[in-house]
């Protein structure tokens, strides 16, 4: 039925047949009663709805032609559903069913500015004339060293003008595609700086930093970390908690941040609670190799997993609601009227294009379970600094991947960082800005791995780094990783594997069996069990044979086709 109050509509409405008229040899179809048109303007409310104070923007989609393909195109294939549109651009899927029950709906007005526009021969323009330059109009200096780092420094440089404009987009596109495309080529340099380190000698692999900063290359001396772990100390007679107070400095917000981002990278309670409490485990377990890990107990479990943690974490679930439930609704900056109006939307480009709400699942099917415990395995805070060790800046403490942050500490252990030293804040600000990226494609390779049928780019490298850097450590001091665990530390590791390794057992093999034999066994006796007796007060007589249980209710009696 199609509304009548449009002049066109009813003009080009079907004309109800003459019974008179003639049928040419067609048998005559059955008159059904007029249904009433549905009110007008209703599919025009439903597609305004959440739109509002947008001018009569469309959803996405329906801008794209409300009246569906044309006769004889083509089927669309189902797009992917990323949380950014795939290209940069504002233009992305429809809400229909491309689009996962997870996930939020766009409202975009299409506005393609030159923001969002490609630059490719802008950029190639520039850089040929940076060297243009370089070659024709300044001279080389004599100095080997010089000529060789600022070649490197340059190669990478253009290795870099390349992959931002080139490069395939991910999953995110705030506050630009390019922002993203940029920190995917740094991590392939990274990972080929780390290859070039794995195949030094020890001692040449040290002596290189060396060309990075002239400090480095020099052993680190050796420090006390430990001391009074007392919460009242007595013996101070003008300070009891000064060892309280020594830990409230500078790095306790920024562990609140850090953790604040990782449950935004995460995106569940539980996989945040239970990663905050075994890292905190795990730095029991590694005191005998590395000192930094000797931590007072009200430091690990007050000031870290309740208040650090526990407080990041918290105001991480608030922010991931609000995302949830927001409207996202995009506006070309110049369709705004008002000031207020444009300094608010250049505010929201620094927030996500749209957002997913991650559901792991991880009992669901053995696949998620091993994916999932994989990430608990390598998903970390990053730990406090012992309580007399030197702490490093507030920003260092940003969210890290576990065993990527286990070898934060090794690799300054076997090349002779400093912990305060550049290369290390660096690194952990490298790891928050692909940690993201990583942690989004592994959720949709797991989610829909018929539309994501390999792992993303992103992730791929930043599993590629961690293997590297654990080589790295595995050959320059394979002494420290081969000391021996303590006996009660090996016992309780051995027992929590074998408990986890028994629930897995059971509950993606013996119950799965159990429920097959269970259901197996009904039937049989289903099957077994006498017939019903026909005829009886009971059940209902079946229908015998060739006819159509459908068809009873309507030999009882007459009825008019409109009630059919």
């Amino acid at each position: 039925p199609q509304c009548t109050a449009h002049p066109f509509l009813a003009a080009h409405r079907p004309r109800a047949r003459d019974p008179a008229e003639p049928t040419r040899g067609r048998p005559p179809a059955p008159s059904f009663p007029a249904l009433p048109a549905p009110p007008c303007g209703t599919r025009r409310a439903r597609a305004g709805r959440g739109a509002s104070g947008r001018g009569g923007a469309m959803r996405r989609g329906e801008r794209r032609g409300a009246g569906g393909p044309r006769p004889g195109s083509p089927a669309p294939a189902r797009a992917a559903a990323p949380e950014e549109p795939p290209d940069g651009a504002p233009a992305a899927r429809a809400p229909g069913p491309g689009r996962r029950s997870t996930e939020s709906e766009v409202y975009d007005d299409g506005t393609n500015t030159f923001f969002w526009r490609a630059h490719t021969l802008t950029v190639l323009f520039i850089l040929t004339c940076v060297l243009g330059y370089v070659t024709l109009l300044e001279e080389t200096p004599r100095d080997t060293a010089y000529n060789t780092k600022r070649g490197i420094v340059a190669s990478i440089l253009v290795f870099l003008c390349f992959g931002v404009t080139q490069a395939k987009d991910g999953p995110f596109s705030r506050p630009h595609p390019a922002y993203w495309r940029f920190w995917l080529c740094v991590s392939v340099v990274y990972e080929l700086f780390l290859i070039f380190i794995l195949f030094q000698t020890v001692q040449d692999g040290r002596q290189f930093l060396k060309y990075v900063d002239p400090r480095l290359g020099v052993p680190l001396p050796e420090r006390d970390y430990g001391g009074n772990c007392r919460i009242y100390d007595p013996d101070n007679e003008t300070d009891p908690f000064h060892n309280v107070w020594d830990k409230l400095d500078g790095f306790v917000p920024a562990h609140f941040i850090g953790w604040y981002l990782k449950t935004l990278m995460i995106r569940d309670w539980w996989m945040c609670t239970i990663v905050s409490v075994m890292f905190e485990f795990l730095e029991y377990s590694l005191e005998h190799q590395l000192p930094n890990f000797s931590e007072c107990w009200w430091d690990h479990w007050i000031m870290d997993v309740l208040v650090c943690n526990g407080l990041g974490i918290y105001c991480g679930m608030k922010t991931l609601e609000w995302l949830s439930l927001k409207t996202y609704q995009w506006q070309g900056l110049w369709n705004i009227p008002t000031y207020k109006g444009k300094m608010k939307r250049i505010a929201f480009q620094f927030t996500p294009y749209s957002w997913v709400r991650f559901e792991w699942k991880p009992a669901s099917s053995l696949r998620r379970w091993l994916a999932v415990c994989g990430i608990i395995l390598v998903v970390s805070p990053a730990p406090r600094p012992p309580p007399r060790a030197p702490r490093p800046p507030p920003t260092a403490a940003v969210r890290q991947f576990l065993l990527a942050e286990l070898n934060t500490f090794y690799l300054k252990f076997v090349l002779w960082l400093p912990p305060e030293h550049s290369l290390v804040l660096l690194r952990l600000v490298f790891f928050v800005n692909v940690g993201g990226v990583a942690m989004r494609e592994i959720y949709d390779f797991l989610d829909d791995p018929k539309l994501h049928k390999k792992l993303g780019q992103q992730a791929w490298l930043v599993a590629a780094i961690t293997v590297t850097e654990l080589l790295i450590v595995v050959k320059y001091d394979p002494h420290t990783l081969t000391l021996s665990l303590p006996f009660y530390i090996s016992q309780c590791w051995t027992l929590g594997s074998a408990l986890l390794l028994t629930w897995t057992v059971w509950r993606f093999f013996l119950r799965d069996i159990t429920l097959r034999y269970k259901e197996t066994r009904r039937r049989q006796q289903q099957s077994r069990a006498p017939p019903a007796r026909a005829g009886g007060h009971g059940d209902p007589q079946p229908p015998g044979p060739g006819k159509d249980p459908g068809l009873a209710p309507a030999r009882e009696g007459r009825q008019h086709p409109h009630d059919l």
